[in-house]
């Protein structure tokens, strides 16, 4: 906590308590948005904690079965097979605002209705294996992209409850501290000021009295010499 290098004036007195309120407010607002986006941030790891658990094992599955495909088919059918992919995805990447954190969304689009028109293959020469792989991923497919979206929200939103604790703090262990120490200051520097306003206003006037007094003596004097002379 440091005091603000300013002049204790009262024009500068009034500016400090105005910053001092704006920075109260601002604290309280900043203070509500890192709990909400606090609360924000546990509901989406809630979500994506069980989305990954739903898709991980369908995954594992997807591998094992592209792994015994492998083992199976020669590696020139495997990569002739795949070649050439039958189904293509249009990606659309929006962008939705939570809390001012600017979090990306996902949609696509398959360029053909039927979603089961994945293989580009004929079935003679390949797996079942492979098949069953490509249809799974092709099912996991929208899951991903909502899991990549969910996880990079995620990340969005931990950045940025980071930056309001940060400041948070800023206001709450610097800046206010000092707005108030500086006024305080200000503050008492101005009430000596102005007790020394009132001794030297009393010092004067006690000077003044005491000069009024002595003229009085003086005038009397001077009639009393006046009378004594006649």
């Amino acid at each position: 906590m440091a005091r603000l290098n300013v002049t204790p004036t009262r024009m500068v007195l009034t500016k400090l308590k105005g910053q001092l309120k704006i920075a109260v407010k601002g604290h309280k607002l900043m203070k509500d948005k890192r709990d909400e986006l606090m609360k924000r941030f546990l509901e989406l790891a809630r979500e994506v904690k069980a989305l990954r658990e739903e898709v991980d094992p369908a995954l594992m599955e997807v591998y094992s079965s592209f792994s015994v495909a492998r083992a199976v088919m020669a590696p020139a059918a495997m990569e002739e097979a795949l070649m050439y992919p039958k189904q293509s995805v249009s990606l659309v990447a929006k962008e939705i605002n939570v809390m001012s954190v600017n979090v990306p969304d996902f949609d696509f689009t398959r360029q053909s209705e039927d979603s089961s028109d994945v293989y580009p293959y004929g079935f003679a020469t390949t797996s079942g294996e492979l098949d069953k792989s490509i249809e799974k991923l092709s099912e996991l497919f929208p899951k991903l992209l909502q899991l990549a979206a969910m996880e990079k929200q995620a990340m969005l939103i931990a950045d940025e409850i980071e930056r309001t604790r940060r400041r948070v703090n800023a206001l709450e262990y610097v800046k206010i501290p000092d707005y108030q120490d500086t006024i305080r200051y200000i503050t008492m520097k101005l009430s000596e000021d102005e007790r020394g306003n009132q001794t030297r206003l009393m010092k004067v006037k006690d000077m003044m009295v005491q000069e009024e007094l002595e003229k009085e003596r003086q005038r009397d004097r001077e009639i009393l010499e006046s009378y004594k002379a006649e």
